[in-house]
């Protein structure tokens, strides 16, 4: 049998996601001969990021009410309606693998992280929603809130290199902005604060840090390269740059680091320290 030839890329630069991906999974098949015909099916067999992105959603958001090569379909037909999905898909993959320090490649978070998965299927869903099929998007809501247990609102918008680590818990409301480069944890909310209707949720800034747990409520904007501490409650907006942290929150520490959530520095200023461990 023939052996497959890895791809030459540039050696003074890094190599392009789609490249490094596929010599990623030709070296993980040859190491680990139970998952060969996996990473074949999913990465190897196709041509391009889009078209293994497309067979990767549908295997895992299928179900009996909609089977998988529905799923593949809708997939490949939002990536070929807008080709700049698959490079915000791009952008995203290089986010997980620069800022997760348990990340060890492109493979990992392709195949196996949810909070990676459940943002490209938000992403199709978002898609849907803006032309008008709200039905189908709402159906890629719920497939991903059952298998990820992250439940984002397929009106939200959000912006390209967003690292969800983890997943577990995410909740994010109708009316909520992302920017790019956001970073957030386990547990977080982006929601409302009661029942009216209209613009409601959170408007959240470019290379924003949101920490596990945090609640940050209602129609206020945080304000780009900000940090919200672990498990802290947000009622009013945090201006740019600075950390806001507790329950509810306050400001205690401006400016934070450059890029908090390229950085993950969840760490606050020593002076927020007023008790002793």
């Amino acid at each position: 049998m023939s052996q497959q030839r890895l791809e030459v890329v540039d050696s003074t630069t890094a190599p392009p996601v789609w490249a490094a991906l596929r010599n990623e999974a030709q070296a993980a098949a040859q190491n680990e001969a139970a998952l060969a015909s996996l990473l074949a099916a999913v990465i190897l067999n196709h041509k391009s990021l889009g078209a293994a992105l497309s067979y990767q959603l549908a295997r895992k958001l299928g179900d009996q009410e909609l089977r998988g090569m529905s799923i593949r379909e809708i997939a490949e037909e939002a990536y070929a309606s807008d080709p700049d999905l698959v490079d915000i898909a791009e952008a995203d993959l290089k986010a997980v693998f620069e800022r997760d320090p348990a990340c060890k490649g492109y493979v990992q978070p392709f195949l196996f992280f949810k909070g990676f998965l459940a943002l490209q299927t938000h992403r199709v869903a978002h898609w849907l929603w803006n032309e008008g099929r709200e039905t189908l998007a709402f159906y890629l809501q719920s497939r991903m809130s059952e298998l990820f247990q992250v439940d984002i609102n397929p009106a939200t918008r959000i912006g390209r290199g967003v690292f969800i680590d983890h997943g577990t818990g995410i909740v994010i409301g109708e009316t909520a902005v992302i920017g790019d480069d956001v970073s957030m944890l386990q547990g977080v909310t982006l929601g409302g604060t009661g029942a009216e209707r209209g613009d409601r949720h959170p408007k959240i800034g470019k290379g924003v840090l949101l920490g596990a747990g945090a609640k940050v409520l209602g129609n206020i904007t945080i304000g780009d390269y900000a940090k919200i501490a672990s498990g802290s409650v947000v009622l009013k907006p945090v201006p740019a740059g600075c950390t806001a942290a507790g329950v509810p929150a306050r400001l205690v520490n401006c400016p934070t680091c450059d890029e908090p959530a390229k950085s993950m520095d969840h760490t606050l200023a020593e002076a927020v320290y007023d008790y002793v461990i």
